[in-house]
């Protein structure tokens, strides 16, 4: 490879990035601008739009054929193949998700990083949530079946393993049995990452998108105690009470 082909090889890689930070910022901006539901609204429409233009522009421009919509070489992988590659997705996500939080420890410090990590958390979930319940053609208001059904789906789906049973009482309990994150740092000797608040938001907020009548109890998460047999555990009900527009319930 000559030396100009290098440099476009790298800028190609540098514009998959640009192109990603400069999608999520505008989600997040429009979080900021118009609140969650109609920044998820609104990343529907743009991301259903861009998706197609982005897969015709790019097997055109590589000379690619498709095949329902998709690159005709990835539909012609089988099931095992794309499991795979979702698999090395899913854990390039959660990298990028940690060389972030200790960019922003090493400068800021560990408080500084676990509160912008939870105001990620704040916003990626529903997002996951209302993307999975797209692909899934889940109902708008599906309950606990609705949500059991989704938490393999997750990106965390493909990387670690969880439980999910339904309790006697009727309600849904979801426990992280192995946690890739917790399980590094268990391999280096350090104890369990604090993650609680960051989970707080996020199960407690992909559920409400699932289904808003959700809501979500921390049965243990670390710092808590826990056994040896799972790392978290979160129990989610159907509340049916009335509630107002600032999510309040009626007495």
């Amino acid at each position: 490879m000559d030396e100009e082909s290098k440099r476009l090889a790298k800028a190609v890689i540098d514009a998959v990035r640009r192109v990603a930070v400069h999608y999520g910022l505008w989600f997040a901006n429009a979080i900021d601008h118009f609140g969650i539901d109609q920044a998820l609204a609104m990343e529907q429409e743009a991301g259903d739009r861009g998706t197609a233009i982005m897969i015709e522009r790019l097997c055109g421009t590589l000379g690619v054929g498709q095949a329902d919509g998709q690159p005709a070489a990835l539909a012609a992988m089988d099931a095992d193949r794309l499991q795979a590659l979702l698999t090395a997705l899913a854990v390039n996500w959660l990298a990028l998700d940690g060389v972030w939080f200790q960019a922003v420890e090493r400068r800021e410090g560990m408080a500084a990083a676990k509160q912008v990590n939870d105001a990620c958390w704040e916003h990626f979930s529903p997002l996951e949530a209302a993307r999975i319940k797209a692909l899934d053609g889940l109902p708008e208001n599906g309950g606990l079946q609705a949500l059991a059904a989704s938490f393999g789906h997750r990106l965390y789906g493909s990387i670690n393993e969880q439980e999910v049973i339904f309790d006697s009482d009727g309600s849904l309990i979801m426990r992280m049995t192995k946690c890739r994150v917790q399980a590094a740092r268990q391999r280096k000797g350090l104890a369990d990452y604090p993650c609680k608040s960051g989970g707080a938001v996020e199960y407690a907020s992909f559920a409400r998108t699932i289904d808003p009548r959700i809501r979500c109890q921390c049965i243990a998460c670390p710092p808590d105690p826990h056994p040896a047999e799972w790392f978290c555990a979160w129990r989610f009900t159907v509340d049916d009470s009335p509630r107002r527009k600032d999510g309040s319930q009626d007495k």
